[in-house]
Parts: C-alpha cells; structure tokens; sequence
C-alpha cells in the first residue's frame, strides 16, 4: 500500500537541518546590514562578545528550526476535498487548499536540499500570488506520490478512494515518471546558449562602443605635444585591430555566460507523459519537477529566430492561470531546444491535434507608418530640438542617427510583415516578432473576456483592435479588419458561454 495521506505526515528525518538552513537564510538576509558593518569593523569588536552573540544566535536559530519541524504537519482531508497544512513556531497556523483549486504541483531540488538528500514540494493555486503550500524536507517518492493525489481530484473522493490506490499503480506512475518520451540533449542546449538571448548581447555591444568613441574623443582633445609623444608608439591598424578583437571578445564572453546559464537552468531537461500529463525535470544545481495538465493551459508559445531555424530547433513557453504580471512571469514553463518533431509531440497532448491555421488577418500598413513614426520620427524631432535650442554640441552626432533609423526601421518593417493572426475553429494564433519570431497558441474556450476597440476616424477605413483576456495573459491584434474581428468576437463569445470546458 502506498503512504497513508488521511493521517497527519511530518517531514523527513532530516527536515530539521533543511529547516535550520533555511531558518538561518532568513536571519542572514534580515540582518545583513549589522553582518556588513562586523565584517569592516571586526577588529574593533570586542571578540568575546562576537563569539558569545555568534553561539547564541546558531543556538535560536536551532531551536526556532527544532519547532518549525516539530509543528509542521500534512494531510488530505477526503471528506472536504482539501489539503491541509499545518506550520508556525509558537502558533500554529492551518491552512486548507481546496483540491479543485490547485493549479500546479512542483517537485523542486535546491542545492542543500540535493546535499542532504530529500526534496521541495510545492502547491500553486489560480489566482494566487504566492505560493499556497510549500513542503521543504520530503522524499522523492512520497513527493511523486502525493502530487498524484493531489493532481487526480476525481480520484480523491473519500478515504475509500485514497486507500483503494495500490503499490503496483504507484509503482506505474513511477515508471512512467521516470521513462522520458523527450529528452533535450546537451547538445541542443548549447545552440540554445549561442542562438538567444541577442538583445541582451546588443546592449553590451552598444555600451562597449559607446564607451570606445568617447576615449578617442578624449584621446583627439589632448594637446598636440601629447599626441606627438603617444603618435610615434600607436599604429592605427593595431588600434583598429586591438578594438575587432575586443569586440570578439566582448561578443564570447557574452555567449559563454549565455551558454552556462542556459546549462545550469535546463540541464537534464526530461519530458514523460503521465496519464495524459506532461511531467517535466529539469536543472543541474537546482532541481526542478512539474506536471502540466493540458486543460489547465492558457496560452503557448513557440519561438525561434533565423539561427535557430537553420539549426533545427525552437523554444516552447507554456503559461498557465497566474495571479499577475509578475506571477506570470515567474510561471511560464520553458522547454527549450526542441526538435520540429518533439514540438509536434508535445502540442498533439496538450491540444490533441496540432494547431492548424485558416483565416489570416494582416495589420493595415498605417500601423507600421505609426511605429515608424513613435520609435524614429519622435526621437528624430527630439534630438533636432535638444540641439537647436539647448545642446548644439548634440550635432556632432548627428552621424548616428541614420545609423539608428536604419536599424530601428527595418527592425519594424519585419514586426510589421511577422505580424498575423491566424483563426481556426478550435484555436487563435498570434504571430509577431522581427528576429524572435513567437506564435501564441490558445483556444476559444480558454478566453476569458473579450475587448474591441475602433478609434473614430478609423470607421470609415474598417479597422480597429481585439484584445483576448486569459487567466495566463493577454493576447492583442491590432489595426486589423474590424468586421471581421468583431464577427469572430462574438462567435468567440458564444463558444464560452456554451462551453463546459474546465480551464482551471
């Protein structure tokens, strides 16, 4: 028989040291001014006094730890359907997760957890911000298990329900568990590392530049005596060619930190179905475990760009029903360096066909004329300003500008052509992107709310914008063919209300 979730559970033996390190995180990061202001001034602090306040402090961490153990209690309530949580030090606090409300159940290894041997279990529900559950000290195992149970509803009933679970289904579940139909290779990690991530690479590029132009600047202001003393020892092409190779190396070191986090993140990363299921793992320091269950997908995202496309691989994000912008942020699913194949693999559970599009709607040119004009027309104006009526000293870079109106306008012109939007019956896509190019995937069903917008002297031209609401985000379309949208809007509307889906 599988472990008796009815009855009150306690953590892992070793709990208590997870609870110790954590416990002494938490002081250090409430305390790290005085920790600071010891360091400098440790050789006048009476050093008695140091080592006495040191021990009594370890001693209180220990023994909050020692009760946090001690209090710290979990069950499932089968006649109420809920999860119960029972923490604190002195009082007790008891927290009751509805099962029907749990979006997602994490399996997740940080290092000292790794180091000592036991795992993190962790409880997320719609709408909330924060984490709802959280088990610090469990083992691999009874961790499976319960995310099992606390995942299959339907399957928790009663006690009779809970104890009709047998050790050979949860032997199967383990063996599905650990028997992966995707695995991402390290191999397809480092295209990952070298083909994402440009902006990021641009930025610093931008930053080195800057930063060489003004030395030169401040190199060509020196008197002429300096400039025929350094002269003599500086051969331009050896400038020239030190700066390429700078930038070389700049441009390596950027990638290399790029590939060791992309390595560190997703290393092992392993993709296994489980009753309909994706459960995911993925991480080398810090180890991560989640289940995906197809209905309770908002949106999904595949990007890749040029490179990617020439290496035969792509990005996949998942968003789920999130309580914010930066909950949502924090929990979109990544499945990086997938094949076209394993794509395809992975959108047949999730939708059970692959996404197919039919009616395409295009932007009308005058939203590409309106970028145009809000990322180069008003910067343009700006900078003539600032140097006719304050800084004539901005003229002197004046040679940047078509430098900057070149790059910002192509990179506009491919947002303004990548820009789509794809209609089936059963699923919306969103295409957009200049280098990234992203589709956003969702279903009628899954939308929340629906916003259309027209702005008056847009009436007469028939375009205007949508906005579809999900419990993952938003997904806009803008300046497209407003009856149209509108007619899809309401077919969309209807679906919702008819629809008994169950997106939570």
């Amino acid at each position: 028989m599988g472990a008796d979730f009815s009855q009150p559970q306690r953590q892992s033996s070793v709990g208590i040291m997870v609870m110790f390190f954590y416990t002494l995180q938490q002081f250090a990061r409430a305390l790290w001014p005085m920790i600071v202001i010891w360091v400098f001034k440790f050789e006048e602090i009476n050093k008695l006094y140091l080592t006495i306040g040191i021990i009594t402090v370890f001693i209180g961490i220990g023994f909050v730890s020692y009760l946090k153990y001690l209090n710290f209690t979990f069950f499932l309530d089968a006649e109420n359907e809920e999860f119960i949580i029972t923490d604190g030090v002195f009082n007790k606090t008891k927290t009751a997760i509805q099962l029907r409300k749990i979006q997602q159940v994490n399996i997740n290894q940080s290092f000292i957890q790794k180091l000592i041997g036991v795992y993190e279990l962790d409880v997320d529900t719609a709408g909330s911000n924060k984490k709802e559950g959280a088990i610090k000290a469990i083992s691999h195992e009874l961790a499976l298990e319960l995310k099992f149970r606390l995942l299959e509803n339907e399957a928790i009933k009663s006690e009779i329900a809970i104890e009709e679970t047998s050790l050979e289904e949860t032997e199967q579940k383990l063996f599905e568990a650990v028997h992966p139909f995707i695995k991402i290779s390290f191999f397809s990690l480092l295209k990952v590392g070298v083909t994402s991530n440009y902006g990021r690479t641009i930025a610093l590029l931008v930053i080195f530049f800057s930063t060489i132009y003004e030395n030169f600047q401040n190199f060509g202001d020196e008197s002429n005596v300096y400039k025929e003393k350094v002269g003599s020892y500086i051969d331009k092409n050896l400038v020239l060619q030190t700066i390429l190779i700078s930038i070389a190396f700049l441009f390596g070191i950027v990638l290399v930190i790029n590939v060791i986090r992309i390595v560190f993140k997703y290393y092992n990363y392993k993709i296994a179905r489980q009753k309909g299921s994706l459960l995911l793992s993925f991480g080398l320091l810090n180890t991560k475990s989640t289940i995906i269950k197809p209905e309770k997908v908002q949106i999904t995202t595949v990007k890749r760009n040029y490179f990617q496309k020439k290496l035969g691989i792509l990005e996949l994000k998942i968003k789920q029903a999130t309580g914010g912008e930066k909950e949502e942020r924090k929990s979109i699913i990544e499945i990086p360096g997938c094949s076209e194949t394993e794509r395809d693999s992975i959108l047949k559970l999730l939708f059970h066909k692959i996404p197919e599009k039919r009616l395409t709607l295009k932007p009308n040119f005058r939203k590409l004329v309106f970028s145009v004009f809000l990322s180069i027309g008003l910067p343009l104006l700006g900078f003539l300003g600032i140097g006719y009526w304050f800084e004539p000293l901005f003229f002197e870079y004046s040679y940047v500008m078509p430098i900057y109106a070149v790059i910002i306008g192509l990179i506009q012109y491919f947002k303004f052509i990548n820009n789509r939007l794809f209609i089936h019956d059963n699923f919306i896509i969103k295409q957009s992107g200049a280098w990234d190019i992203s589709s956003d995937i969702i279903e009628p069903s899954k939308i929340q709310a629906i916003t259309t917008s027209q702005l008056y002297w847009h009436k007469k031209l028939n375009i205007g914008s949508i906005t579809l609401h999900t419990a993952g985000g938003n997904i806009t379309f803008q300046l497209g063919n407003y009856s149209i949208l509108k007619q899809q809007a309401n077919l969309w509307l209807y679906k919702i209300e008819t629809s008994d889906s169950n997106w939570m």
